[in-house]
Parts: structure tokens; sequence; C-alpha cells
């Protein structure tokens, strides 16, 4: 296959992208998860992807919030996680919601602060995100990671 950064259309098994572990193995956003870059893995240009696996227990998504600013360094993002193996519990603006394999969380609004752990093993979560109304431009805390060989 060719370089996935260029080419015009790419696949890959999950487990053949890069972790924020593997990258940059200092990182203090390294959490109990495996965090998958997988807009890295293919530069994606349009907005922000990447997975998250873990198991029951982890952290898979630290409590955030996208507003922009230097602490999370973030664009402002919406952001939507479906859950494609496992279960998790979400907590958005204090709620918990249950999510089992094949449920969507959206979060419109980039103050409200957020937050996932895992409740089952083998537990995937895919994220999506980007500002809106305006081009997409790679998160600042993204930006800073060691480059790509």
């Amino acid at each position: 296959m060719s370089d996935p950064r260029t080419a015009p259309y790419g696949f890959v098994r999950l487990g053949d992208v890069d972790t924020l572990a593997e990258v940059d193995p200092g990182n203090p956003d390294i959490n109990d998860c495996a965090l998958h870059l997988v807009r890295r893995h293919f530069d994606v240009q349009a907005f922000g992807v990447n997975v998250a696996t873990g198991n029951a227990g982890d952290e898979m998504i630290e409590e955030h919030h996208e507003a922009d600013d230097e602490e999370n360094q973030t664009n402002g993002h919406q952001e939507l996680y479906a859950v494609m193996t496992g279960q998790a519990v979400f907590t958005v603006d204090g709620e918990e919601i249950d999510a089992p394999a094949g449920t969507i969380v959206f979060v419109r609004d980039p103050a409200l602060r957020r937050a996932a752990r895992a409740t089952a093993d083998d537990t995937a979560i895919f994220m999506v995100g980007a500002p809106a109304g305006v081009p997409f431009t790679v998160s600042r805390w993204e930006a800073s990671l060691p480059q790509s060989a």
C-alpha cells in the first residue's frame, strides 16, 4: 500500500495505528487506554479523528472540555463519540450516559465537560471532532507531538 498520508484512499487495522504512548511516551495526556492517532495516520485535514481502546475500569476519555483555551489546547471542537465494541459510561455536563456498543454520544457545546470510562473489556470508542463553521486546523496538542518518520 502507498503512503496513507498522501494516497487518494486508505485502510488500516486499528492495531496498526500508532498510539499516543508510542509516538510521545512522556506525554502527560496518556491515560489508562490506548489512544490510536487515526487523524495523524492518514493526515486527515477536514476533522480530528482518533480511537480509544481499553478494558473495564480504564479511563477512555479524560475529563475535559473543548472550549478554545491554552489549558487543553483545543480549537473549540464539537465532538461525536461512537462506541464500536464493549461498553462505557460517559459523563457529559454531570449526566451519566450508559453506552453499550452501538451508542453514539454527540457534544455540541464545546464548553461542556465530558469524560468516559470503559465498563467492559475490549471497549473501543471512535471519536470525531471539529469546530463548527470554520475551517479545521489540527489541535495544538496534536501539532506539538513529535513528527512522523
